[in-house]
């Protein structure tokens, strides 16, 4: 399948996700720039993470701006399958393809560290490849990763099977102690209400080559591959 990973400027996860997606897993690979319109018939579009424009004013505030993004907004809406990690997942919050929004981490400090994550649901397509409730460990790398909503949307997503991951300890509990930057409920992970579009703050790209040391993160990736074919 053909994934086309997006840069912008301050991009810097892009090449791991090229890398990932195309040397560990043999999928097609495009670049896509960010004054692109052109989707170049790409199954699935990829967010990756950094500081898209210097993080300025707020991160992602200004990457939604982007001319790719009416293209990408267009894709997901007519039920294509896009997926942002970290900063990512902040401009697909910015761009309302997903709900709440990334506020600052409740230490004001930037976080850079391997995390437990909880598989919360396993029933969607880029999930499908784990167990219900299996604890994985995955880096994160923010400054902004603090997840936010209403009441009212969190509740939505809690009914409707939206939230992906949650921030756990090792033994997989859930609660304030393992929640390393005051997200609500925990979150790490959710999806849109259709299940197409999915943002992570944490890096699974980080944590899916043998030369790591950890593969927790690659059946985030087969998941969305095999649910895509």
């Amino acid at each position: 399948m053909k994934f086309g990973i997006v840069t912008f400027p301050g991009s810097n996860c892009d090449q791991d996700m090229h890398h990932v997606l195309r040397n560990v897993l043999n999928q097609d690979t495009v670049g896509l720039w960010h004054k692109d319109v052109d989707l170049q018939n790409c199954d699935v579009i990829v967010l990756p993470g950094g500081f898209s424009y210097g993080d300025y004013l707020r991160s992602g505030a200004i990457a939604k701006f982007s001319r790719i993004m009416n293209s990408i907004i267009n894709f997901a809406n007519r039920g294509g399958f896009v997926i942002g990690i970290c900063n990512g997942f902040q401009i697909l919050c910015e761009s309302k393809l997903l709900p709440g929004a990334l506020l600052h981490n409740n230490s004001h400090k930037f976080i850079c560290k391997n995390t437990y994550l909880s598989v919360t649901s396993n029933s969607s397509r880029f999930t499908s490849k784990y167990s219900l409730n299996q604890v994985i460990k995955i880096p994160v790398a923010h400054g902004e990763g603090r997840y936010h909503a209403n009441e009212n949307t969190l509740n939505s997503l809690k009914e409707n099977d939206q939230i992906i991951f949650q921030y756990c300890n090792s033994n997989g509990k859930i609660d304030i102690g393992s929640n390393i930057n005051g997200s609500a409920l925990n979150i790490a992970g959710i999806c849109n209400i259709n299940r197409n579009v999915f943002g992570m703050m944490p890096h699974p790209e980080r944590a899916s080559d043998s030369e790591l040391s950890n593969t927790d993160g690659i059946n985030f990736f087969l998941s969305a591959i095999e649910s895509s074919t």
